[in-house]
C-alpha cells in the first residue's frame, strides 16, 4: 500500500545532564562520557519516544527538553504513516508498555533504534546505545545499580499515546 512518498527520519538527542556528564564523569567513572543521552526519532511531522508514560508523541522539538542538542539524519523510509502508526500500536501493547520502562536496558534509546531499524533498516548509532553498559561496567555505575534498578518509574493515568504527547 505504499503510496511511493519518501519522509525524512531524523534521531533527535537530547544530553539530559545539560553539560554535567562532560565534566563530572572523568572523576565519577574515571573515563570520559560526552552526555546522558535521551533520543527520539522524528517522521512525518512528529517527535515519537518511549518513557516511563509509554510510547508517546509531540511536534519537533515539543518535549520539556526544549530543542534537541544534536539531530542525526537517518535517511528516508518510504513507509507510509499508517503502516507505522500500525507498527507503534503493536509495540504499545507489547514491547513497549509504559511498566517495561527500564532505565538501562529498556528505554528511549532501545526504542528509537527499534523504530529506526523498521523504518529506515539502519540503527541509531552505537554510542548511544552502548553508554549504559559502559556506565555499569565502572566501579562507580557497578555500586549503584542495585539503587538504580530500585527506582521504579511509574506512569500515571492512561497510558494511551495520542498526537502532540497528551495522555
Amino acid at each position: 500500500m505504499a503510496d511511493g512518498s519518501s519522509y525524512d527520519v531524523k534521531l533527535y538527542i537530547y544530553d539530559v545532564s545539560k553539560g554535567l556528564a562532560r565534566q563530572l564523569s572523568p572523576m565519577m567513572l574515571g573515563k570520559q562520557v560526552e552526555g546522558i543521552w535521551h533520543t527520539s526519532v522524528v517522521v512525518y511531522g512528529e517527535e515519537f519516544f518511549f518513557g516511563g508514560r509509554g510510547i508517546i508523541s509531540c511536534f519537533p522539538g515539543g518535549t520539556i527538553l526544549g530543542m534537541p542538542d544534536s539531530i542525526v539524519d537517518l535517511g528516508n523510509t518510504e513507509v507510509p504513516r499508517d503502516l507505522f502508526q500500525e507498527y507503534l500500536s503493536s509495540l504499545r501493547e507489547s514491547t513497549y508498555r509504559p511498566e517495561k520502562y527500564h532505565l538501562f536496558e529498556h528505554n528511549c534509546n532501545t526504542f528509537s533504534s527499534e523504530v529506526s531499524q523498521f523504518i529506515t533498516g539502519t540503527k541509531i548509532p552505537s554510542y548511544i546505545t552502548e553508554l549504559p553498559s559502559e556506565v555499569l561496567a565502572t566501579p562507580f555505575g557497578h555500586a549503584l545499580r542495585p539503587f538504580l534498578d530500585s527506582v521504579t518509574i511509574t506512569p500515571s493515568g492512561d497510558n494511551t499515546m495520542n498526537r502532540y504527547g497528551q495522555l
